[in-house]
């Protein structure tokens, strides 16, 4: 029997007016959350944060970051088998997103937009709804 892989990635989840933000990156056919894998001695709020910035161009402050859910779930793109655990956390931001990076696409999805996105994020649509933060 081998051992699952696991891709670990923290995420930031930002809601406006009952939809929560989502990219698409270059070559990807599914959408996802801004943001990735932590580097090096990086904690997953601190990755989040970097990610943001990276991806959609805003600031976030690591720290003020609060912690929403975990979702583990087949990873998108990735060899059959392979799950990824997304750390997503909730905080605020100022400005607006926009496409930087590898990013080609922002979305700003309600659970009707489900069949476009990766399997983790369909997930936290559902944890969405349930927290009645989208429709």
């Amino acid at each position: 029997m081998t051992a699952v892989d696991v891709v670990v990635a923290a995420a930031w989840v930002h809601v406006r007016d009952r939809r929560v933000l989502t990219v698409r990156a270059d070559g990807s056919d599914a959408f996802y959350l801004p943001g990735g894998k932590p580097e090096p001695g990086e904690t997953d709020a601190e990755a989040a944060a970097r990610e943001v910035a990276e991806e959609v161009g805003l600031a976030v402050d690591p720290a003020a970051l609060q912690p929403f859910v975990t979702i583990d779930a087949p990873a998108h793109n990735r060899p059959p088998g392979t799950r990824v655990r997304l750390v997503c956390f909730t905080g605020d931001a100022d400005g607006t997103p926009a496409a930087a990076a590898e990013i080609a696409e922002l979305g700003w999805f309600t659970s009707s937009d489900a069949h476009r996105c990766a399997p983790a994020i369909r997930l936290l649509l559902d944890e969405l709804v349930d927290a009645d933060l989208i429709d």
